[in-house]
């Protein structure tokens, strides 16, 4: 248990952070599977969405701090060719 007010205030917000990266995590996740079923299934016109989708949010986790700039590059060109 934290003993100060300010060591109470970090572990709040280390909570809420955890909470937030799990989403982001679990969505990056989701929408590559998501993607990888509609290259099976070829549907070209939900797989742009997904795409767009998908390269929004791993910009965002990388705003935040959740990954780094050349996995989130490396993670989006893996898919693009992919789907070529």
């Amino acid at each position: 248990m934290p003993i100060t007010k300010s060591a109470e205030k970090a572990l709040k917000q280390n909570k809420k952070r955890k909470i937030r990266n799990l989403g982001y995590k679990r969505k990056i996740k989701y929408l590559e599977k998501n993607i990888q079923k509609q290259l099976k299934e070829k549907n070209k016109d939900e797989l742009k969405g997904t795409l767009n989708e998908y390269y929004k949010t791993v910009d965002k986790a990388v705003k935040i701090g959740l990954l780094e700039k050349n996995t989130a590059s490396r993670k989006k060109s893996k898919l693009a060719k992919m789907i070529k």
